[in-house]
């Protein structure tokens, strides 16, 4: 069975942080990149951060120095810690593994 179990969404104020999990089962996750994605209503997707194999990371500009992507090959488990939030983080984010996709988890930042 394939799949990606996604946790870590919730409710946080401006300034708060967040992280979010993302788990993969039946696939050598360890021979694929990872990324996270985020999508908020009206707006196109997004992607927001990405992680080959080997480690190296990129982040969109709107993200960079807030957010830090990482993994876990040993739990067959990625990672964004979100620091420093914004209103307009507000969005779902998914996390995606080759053509595999999370079921997404929300994110809210509100005062």
């Amino acid at each position: 069975q394939v799949q990606l179990v996604e946790s870590g969404g919730g409710l946080v104020q401006p300034g708060g942080s967040l992280r979010l999990s993302c788990t993969a089962s039946g696939i050598s996750f360890r021979l694929n990149d990872m990324g996270w994605y985020r999508q908020a209503p009206g707006k196109p997707r997004e992607l927001v951060a990405h992680i080959t194999h080997f480690g190296s990371t990129n982040y969109a500009d709107s993200v960079k120095g807030r957010f830090t992507i990482s993994r876990d090959n040993a739990e067959n488990t990625a990672y964004l810690q979100i620091n420093s939030l914004k209103p307009e983080d507000t969005a779902v984010y998914y996390c995606t593994i080759a053509e595999l996709w999370g079921q997404g988890t929300q994110i809210t930042v509100s005062s």
